[in-house]
């Protein structure tokens, strides 16, 4: 019983901390939201977040989406995200990586889908 509970609790533990570490949010610059139109050059539809490089007219951004099952449930499939395929995000920028943004919306294909 005194084993089960210790591996329990290490078991929350390492859940708590794995979160924590997972959803550090305050990275991303909230004050400002920007608007992005590209054309997807690479995407990944899998965990924790899927994400799509958007080049846009001056540089290629990595572009952070919601989990594949919300993205799902909302209706943005892994085909709406194909490399060629226009798409415009609305998010916010990360504070120490200039290039990635945290997309709160996507529009593919007419379209738009809320990510968060």
């Amino acid at each position: 019983m005194k084993g089960m509970l210790g591996s329990i609790g290490l078991s929350l533990l390492l859940v708590t901390t794995t979160a924590f570490a997972h959803h550090g949010w305050s990275e991303y610059d909230s004050s400002k939201s920007l608007e992005l139109n590209g054309t997807i050059e690479e995407s990944g539809y899998s965990h924790p977040h899927g994400f799509v490089r958007l080049k846009t007219a001056d540089k290629t951004w990595t572009v952070v989406l919601a989990p594949p099952s919300r993205m799902e449930n909302r209706g943005l499939s892994r085909d709406m995200l194909s490399v060629g395929n226009e798409a415009t995000v609305v998010g916010y920028q990360n504070r120490n990586k200039p290039e990635e943004l945290r997309a709160e919306r996507i529009t593919v294909g007419g379209k738009t889908t809320e990510l968060r």
